[in-house]
């Protein structure tokens, strides 16, 4: 069981690559993904995509999936990035609640939660989204959110759920992140 901080793997926030950090703290590796990386699939998503906007000036900077100078990436470059290292999204149906996803699921089915939520910054002057992720590591489910100084470790099952309830009732979106399953 993970009892010390020092064993689990947790970036702090830089600039708006909240998405980056969630995502390497959930794979707990360093550069799982690099920002070089998200803006590949920002920019593969965006050839995709046919229903591409014309190009004006400010395109330069405002991508349709991310921001070039800041990151803040969007849930299309999450789930892109995801399905590259087999795993897939659940989008958690709000209106359920926590209580209905199995936070007991054995890690080689559930490999944990991206989360994002609103916030405010600079006294209310900027308001964004921020990813955060949520991981069970040796049997203790940690809060990774690259805001926070440290990986947040919850006492129980029942604290993730308050803690997922929480976001769910505050505007947040919970999405599932499961391991393809081996046959």
């Amino acid at each position: 069981m993970a009892t010390e901080n020092s064993q689990v793997y947790h970036e702090r926030q830089r600039l708006q690559l909240c998405l980056v950090h969630a995502l390497n703290s959930l794979f707990q590796q360093k550069d799982a993904f690099t920002r070089a990386k998200l803006n590949a699939i920002s920019e593969r998503l965006t050839l995709e995509d046919s229903n591409s906007e014309t190009w004006t000036p400010l395109s330069v900077l405002f991508k349709p999936h991310h921001n070039v100078l800041t990151g803040n990436y969007d849930i299309n470059v999450l789930i892109a990035a995801l399905e590259e290292k087999r795993k897939t999204v659940v989008w958690h149906d709000r209106r359920k609640g926590a209580s209905s996803i199995d936070v007991d699921a054995p890690e080689d089915v559930l490999m944990g939660f991206v989360i994002n939520v609103a916030v405010t910054r600079f006294a209310g002057i900027w308001r964004s989204r921020h990813w955060i992720a949520l991981r069970k590591i040796d049997g203790v489910w940690y809060n990774l959110d690259s805001d926070l100084t440290a990986p947040q470790p919850f006492f129980d099952t029942d604290k993730v759920r308050e803690f997922l309830d929480s976001t769910l009732a505050h505007g947040g979106e919970v999405l599932i992140v499961m391991n393809e399953k081996q046959s």
